[in-house]
């Protein structure tokens, strides 16, 4: 173990301090993620997870039988969340994800199978345990936005 991951330690109380990891700050999403590489590869899995987990069916058939531009879309999206560069509205157009899904029939059940597919292709990635935990709860917000049934 090298000096970097031992915790600080506070020089008036001698309470070490844990360093954390901090995400969403410039680019530091995208290179926990592994590059533009590692967010293909994460969304590789993730419709690996869409595909054939049986509680996903549903959410599946909304896609076309053609996953191409669904992966282009997802990976285009997560890279510019992530910090890097913003591609999406000028390849697709600009983003509203509650409105881009209002078309789908999109409940509780729906929603929770999206985010296992999101879950496993995370687990399946060598990322930080606090990472897989920061995207989870980051697009559990824009998964509930798109709900539009119980």
């Amino acid at each position: 173990m090298d000096s970097s991951e031992y915790p600080e330690q506070d020089e008036f109380s001698g309470v070490k301090k844990a360093k954390a990891p901090v995400y969403g700050v410039g680019d530091s999403t995208l290179q926990a993620a592994g590059g533009e590489q590692g967010v293909k590869q994460l969304v590789d899995a993730f419709y690996h997870y869409m595909d054939t987990l049986p509680v996903a069916a549903k959410v599946r058939a909304m896609h076309t039988p053609d996953l191409t531009e669904s992966k282009a879309k997802l990976t285009t999206f997560l890279v510019g969340w992530m910090g890097g560069p913003s591609r999406y509205a000028e390849k697709y157009g600009s983003i509203n994800i509650p409105g881009a899904h209002r078309h789908l029939d999109i409940g509780l059940a729906e929603k929770d199978a999206w985010l296992l597919c999101m879950q496993k292709a995370l687990d399946d990635q060598p990322y930080e345990e606090t990472f897989k935990r920061y995207v989870m709860v980051q697009l559990s917000f824009p998964a509930e936005m798109c709900r539009n049934r119980k």
